[in-house]
């Protein structure tokens, strides 16, 4: 689906106080940029933001990043800062980047937590490896997820769910802890779930949520390793 072009989204995004620029001077500087040592979720693609802003009202001593690759989608988001519920939140910024420039961006083992949902399934198989969930993206999060940390990811697109798992079972640091076809319907796995813009509407036409979280389990690649094969992998 094309997306609409917001006039003026590009500049709103430039000025706006919760929008990090220059993302990758703070690398290994992140708890400096929230001025203090909580731990750091990040979720990729993260729409108009409902999820994120969520979390960061519910969970004050955590620090969220929310990423966006577009700023007509992004400059959503910001709009629902002016929300009552999500007005002077001080635990939560914004990247619009790339979601390839992420070991260009954030340290070795400087991200507690991976949100991925309803990513794009990009369905056509030659373009796989751009699916956030493929192997190629698994690496990059090796890089900047602690050892102990781990991806939640959500989807109704059941071809991208499958091929999600397969992907995780070929790289040996990747498990797969918990795993629901029914989110919705999954009592533990349900638990104080937060929905999506995404989420509440696929639902709401029945179709079944599915949702994974997997572990990292062993040391990530060097962010050297994983830089090289990003200037030499074609799109």
């Amino acid at each position: 689906m094309r997306l609409r072009n917001i006039p003026g989204a590009d500049d709103a995004i430039a000025i706006h106080s919760y929008v990090v620029q220059n993302a990758k001077e703070n690398q290994n500087k992140w708890n400096e940029v929230f001025e203090n040592t909580n731990p750091i979720q990040i979720e990729i693609g993260m729409g108009k933001g409902q999820f994120i802003l969520s979390l960061a009202k519910n969970n004050p001593n955590i620090n969220y990043i929310g990423i966006e690759r577009y700023s007509s989608v992004l400059v959503r988001g910001l709009e629902r800062l002016e929300l009552e519920e999500f007005r002077n939140l001080a635990n939560i910024k914004f990247l619009c980047i790339d979601a390839r420039e992420l070991p260009e961006i954030f340290g070795v083992g400087e991200i507690d937590k991976i949100y991925l949902n309803f990513s794009d399934p990009w369905p056509k198989a030659r373009h796989a490896r751009r699916r956030l969930t493929s192997k190629e993206f698994l690496k990059r999060y090796e890089t900047i997820l602690k050892a102990s940390g781990n991806i939640e990811f959500k989807t109704d697109n059941r071809g991208l769910f499958d091929f999600s798992l397969e992907e995780v079972k070929e790289i040996h640091s990747w498990g797969v802890e918990e795993v629901t076809f029914d989110l919705h319907h999954d009592v533990n796995m349900n638990q104080n779930n937060i929905m999506t813009e995404y989420e509440e509407k696929f639902s709401s036409m029945g179709n079944p949520i599915h949702k994974m979280i997997i572990q990292r389990y062993e040391e990530a690649l060097t962010k050297e390793s994983i830089t090289a094969e990003s200037t030499t992998e074609e799109y």
